[in-house]
């Protein structure tokens, strides 16, 4: 379990900004994980600001929410780039869905981590196909701290880290839940049964 440099640091200390990414295939608790740990900044009595893609409407236009129906308040944006307009003097940034943001965000996460922000992102580190997701691989290489969850195969059981496409449609982004995608281990996810 990831446990916190930052709680209980006073105020008055030079804020040390880092980078933290949570990654994993869908249905692996990315999203439960990025929430826990900006409650946990709520505890400490930190600012917290909280964005995803505006193009996340898939349980709430605005909150970000995890597939437990655990929710947080959030600010959808369109472009990464605002993110740095609306942080603000907060402490703490969390981003879900970071996969659906071009590669500006890892110059938007290097930005507010230089400011001295706890910047925590959470996203699919590999696509419907297996390969790396973009901006992920870049974002893995500039973070601080790295939590790689897993999922639990759908087909035999074993840990997953594979999000396998369940419907027919080749574009790179398809939002969907459990009717579009379920996890698969490596030897399920390749021989797609």
């Amino acid at each position: 379990m990831f446990i916190e440099s930052t709680i209980g640091k006073s105020r008055n200390q030079e804020r040390k900004g880092h980078i933290e990414v949570i990654c994993g295939s869908m249905f692996s608790g990315k999203t439960e994980e990025l929430i826990r740990r900006l409650n946990r900044a709520f505890i400490a009595k930190q600012k917290v600001e909280i964005f995803k893609p505006s193009i996340d409407k898939r349980y709430h236009d605005t909150d970000v929410v995890s597939h437990n129906d655990n929710a947080i308040r959030s600010t959808p944006v369109q472009f990464a780039d605002d993110i740095i307009l609306l942080a603000g003097d907060c402490d703490v940034v969390g981003i879900d869905e970071v996969q659906f943001f071009d590669n500006r965000i890892v110059h938007v996460a290097n930005v507010l981590a230089n400011s001295g922000k706890r910047v925590i992102l959470a996203g699919l580190d590999m696509d419907f196909e297996g390969n790396p997701f973009e901006p992920m691989p870049q974002l893995l290489a500039v973070a601080e701290y790295v939590t790689k969850v897993h999922a639990i195969c759908m087909k035999c059981g074993d840990l997953a880290s594979y999000s396998f496409r369940l419907v027919n449609i080749k574009e790179k982004v398809v939002l969907g839940e459990k009717e579009t995608y379920e996890a698969r281990c490596r030897k399920c996810f390749t021989e797609k049964l």
